[in-house]
């Protein structure tokens, strides 16, 4: 009589530890968000739905960024000229950036007159 075949599932549990090892990490970088900002801390911060928000980051340097694409002060005023007035915006300025191209950003979006603006910061002892 022929023994009965056993399967061997310790490579398969092995790769799968593997695998989830790799989303975890890949995860915590998706979540911060695709331009790295320091962002300033606030002790009342509540989380955000990104879903269909148009995001505009101020980098350390004074770079301004709308999604993950660099762009212009001009070319920032032509985009946020086309939204509607409705549109939701998120704005990420790190905090060590000048406060003028914050005031920029913020004198942009109040001539279109668009005040749907989520101002995204820390949670105080933590991260984004």
């Amino acid at each position: 009589m022929r023994p009965i075949a056993v399967i061997n599932v310790i490579p398969f549990i092995d790769i799968m530890l593997v695998l989830l090892a790799v989303v975890l990490t890949t995860a915590t970088f998706v979540a911060q968000g695709k331009i790295p900002v320091k962002l300033p801390e606030a002790s009342d911060a509540e989380p955000v739905q990104m879903e269909d928000r148009i995001e505009i980051t101020v980098s350390e340097a004074g770079d301004l960024f709308i999604g993950d694409e660099g762009v212009s002060a001009q070319v920032l005023a032509q985009r946020i000229a086309g939204l509607g007035k409705q549109t939701q915006l998120s704005l990420r300025v790190d905090e060590r950036a000048a406060f003028r191209q914050f005031v920029l950003v913020i004198d942009l979006l109040k001539a279109e007159q668009l005040g749907n603006v989520s101002i995204v910061t820390g949670r105080s002892g933590g991260g984004p």
